[in-house]
């Protein structure tokens, strides 16, 4: 496995929208800036999900790895979950978060603050395309239909992922209907 350099990742967003909505300017090295989706506000040892603003989509061949920006580390926040990101995953992500501020003080994230570096990793061998829960996490129905295209081109078997995304979901038949 190797994490893509700047050239490939945003040829990899542009042909699989990995990344929605784009901004060149969220670059940073060899990785991307997702930001907050919602301003939020964490009191000392609360913890709270924040939800990135962007879609992210990971192809078969790929996953990716999520890190936060070091400069909330520095402010006392504390990230509590696993960082990885499933090849096949479509949604928006979760960071869970905890408020363990030295000066036991509040700590503000604003919507659209860069907050955390996602890096996508080649796999080697076959993909086992995510099939779980999440699929689809805080993605309007307008968005997933953005999506399903690009998933009908890079999963052969799309139709049985899409009766087993749908059923865990429980969506209704008329969300069924986007396939």
């Amino acid at each position: 496995m190797c994490i893509l350099g700047k050239d490939k990742l945003i040829d990899l967003i542009e042909k699989y929208k990995c990344i929605y909505p784009f901004d060149y300017n969220l670059l940073d090295g060899d990785s991307y800036v997702l930001t907050v989706k919602k301003e939020t506000t964490l009191h000392y040892l609360e913890h709270r999900n924040i939800i990135s603003y962007e879609i992210v989509f990971t192809p078969p061949q790929y996953i990716a790895h999520l890190t936060a920006k070091s400069k909330y580390g520095r402010m006392g926040l504390s990230f509590l979950n696993a960082a990885k990101v499933h090849s096949g995953f479509v949604g928006r992500l979760a960071l869970e978060i905890v408020n363990l501020s030295n000066d036991r003080k509040s700590i503000t994230i604003k919507r659209g603050d860069p907050f955390m570096h996602i890096e996508f990793l080649t796999r080697m061998g076959e993909s086992s395309p995510y099939t779980g829960t999440y699929q689809f996490q805080y993605v309007t129905k307008d968005e997933k239909k953005i999506y399903v295209p690009i998933l009908r081109k890079v999963f052969p078997d799309f139709d049985e992922l899409a009766e087993i995304w749908f059923d865990k979901k429980h969506h209704r038949p008329d969300e069924a209907s986007l396939l």
